[in-house]
């Protein structure tokens, strides 16, 4: 898997800075953190990531809702897949989401990741 520069949408500081700890272990780059959907939105537009990580439940506005307008404004080809502790109805909003439910392993991040990069390929 090659190298990606990450967006991470999480509003809990610890998770998201465990989180940012893995993801430079497995050698990829956090280009940017937000912990609401409108600074979401924005970092994306302003950090251009390769991949976003979002928790799909925030404390302000909705990380399902984040993504959506973010592969709306940067295609459905743009990578993405959600780490929540309940994950459901995330498919409902977004079907063909990858979902890991919270706590998880790094191996089953890295296997998360791998299906959110095959996902986005395999759309025309």
């Amino acid at each position: 898997m090659k190298n990606l520069r990450v967006l991470i949408i999480e509003d809990e500081e610890l998770i998201s800075l465990l989180l940012e700890s893995q993801l430079e272990r497995m050698g990829h780059e956090v280009c940017a953190t937000a912990s609401t959907e409108t600074a979401a939105i924005d970092a994306a537009h302003r950090h251009v990531p390769d991949l976003v990580i979002a928790d799909a439940h925030l404390r302000s506005g909705c990380g399902v809702s984040a993504v959506a307008e973010i592969v709306r404004a940067r295609g459905e080809k743009m990578p993405y897949m959600f780490l929540s502790g309940d994950i459901t109805g995330i498919t409902a909003r977004l079907p063909g989401a990858i979902t890991l439910k919270k706590p998880f392993r790094e191996a089953a991040l890295a296997n998360a990741i791998e299906r959110a990069l095959e996902a986005a390929a395999s759309l025309s």
